[in-house]
């Protein structure tokens, strides 16, 4: 079996720092090579993997200011389409636009669905429905406009995540710094428990940061550390009391809930989109609605088992079991031809 993964350009893959779509393609690369497979990544040329690697786009241009994201897609994804007959199904982690090359080659394509940034992307997933496979990455996130294949959760390198028994007094926040994934409401909660918190995260939303964060910030009980690499991350999850998730919209998988958990350190989350299919209320985490329940949550973390928080993770969301899963998929649809 020959695979193309088709990830995003707008980070390098995997990511230096934040960069989910890309992270998740480089995982089922990763772990397809581990399988024994033949596996093309379609990436910037800086990527890294031990599989084979494609590109036109030196970087990606989100770090490079001069180049122009439109034309770096149309480039990108048209290299692979123009190489499709080399594969046994292409593997598109970059959203709806490949879709529309995917009637002009003979090759079955996998799309994993990573969210619906707008509800005006619907009608392109609706059209090529019928000739394509989708993937959603939970249950939550399935439109009823759509069939799908499969739901497969989105897999980690548990390798990446170490296990910390003994955790330190602090909250973190990690994560786009952006109102939807509340931030602010993550520093309420922080003093309201009289805990430090920590917010590791991409500041995405400067107004927001500048108006609402920002004067919080004090190097003392509320400190910014910047958008955090892998070794960065591994640090600041393992050793946290919890994690807050308090999002203000229906997330369809959200990967630091994952990855925290792995560590052992238990999410407090507001109780919206995929939040109940990856958090065992009680066992690993708390499903609450609101600050003032999150801050009730707080006290109670010292219940949960992070052995049990770690074991939980990596028993639904580990690597292999996210190429499991696209393996029984890539298999039906070659199968279908």
């Amino acid at each position: 079996m020959k695979v193309a993964i088709l990830s995003s350009i707008a980070w390098r893959t995997p990511p230096r720092r934040y960069g989910p779509w890309e992270q998740v393609a480089s995982n089922i690369t990763e772990g397809l090579f581990e399988k024994g497979i033949d596996v093309t990544l379609f990436a910037t040329a800086d990527s890294i993997t031990k599989g084979k690697l494609e590109s036109v786009c030196d970087h990606s241009w989100s770090e490079n200011p001069e180049l122009d994201p439109k034309v770096c897609e149309c480039l990108h994804i048209s290299n692979l389409m123009e190489q499709a007959d080399k594969f046994d199904v292409i593997h598109n982690n970059f959203d709806f636009l490949p879709l529309t090359y995917s009637r002009l080659v003979k090759t079955p394509m996998v799309t994993t669905i990573h969210g619906f940034s707008s509800q005006k992307i619907l009608s392109v997933y609706k059209k090529y429905n019928s000739t394509n496979t989708y993937v959603s990455i939970s249950n939550s996130d399935r439109s009823p406009e759509l069939e799908y294949a499969a739901t497969v959760y989105n897999g980690i390198n548990t390798s990446e995540f170490t296990f910390c028994s003994e955790p330190k007094d602090y909250l973190l926040f990690f994560g786009r710094i952006h109102p939807e994934k509340g931030t602010y409401e993550s520093i309420q909660i922080a003093k309201q428990s009289g805990r430090k918190l920590i917010i590791s995260g991409l500041i995405q939303h400067q107004e927001y940061f500048d108006s609402m964060i920002k004067p919080c910030i004090n190097d003392d009980d509320i400190v910014y550390v910047g958008n955090s690499g892998p070794k960065e991350r591994d640090k600041i999850m393992g050793e946290a009391y919890a994690l807050l998730h308090p999002v203000s919209f229906e997330e369809p998988f959200g990967l630091s809930v994952a990855e925290s958990m792995l560590c052992g350190t238990p999410v407090i989350a507001f109780n919206k989109g995929s939040m109940p299919e990856l958090i065992v209320d009680g066992k690993t985490g708390f499903l609450v609605n609101n600050t003032g329940n999150a801050v009730e949550a707080v006290s109670d973390i010292k219940s949960v088992n992070r052995k049990y928080c770690s074991d939980y993770a990596a028993s639904k969301f580990s690597r292999q079991k996210m190429i499991e899963g696209y393996l029984e998929v890539y298999r039906k649809v070659i199968d279908e031809i």
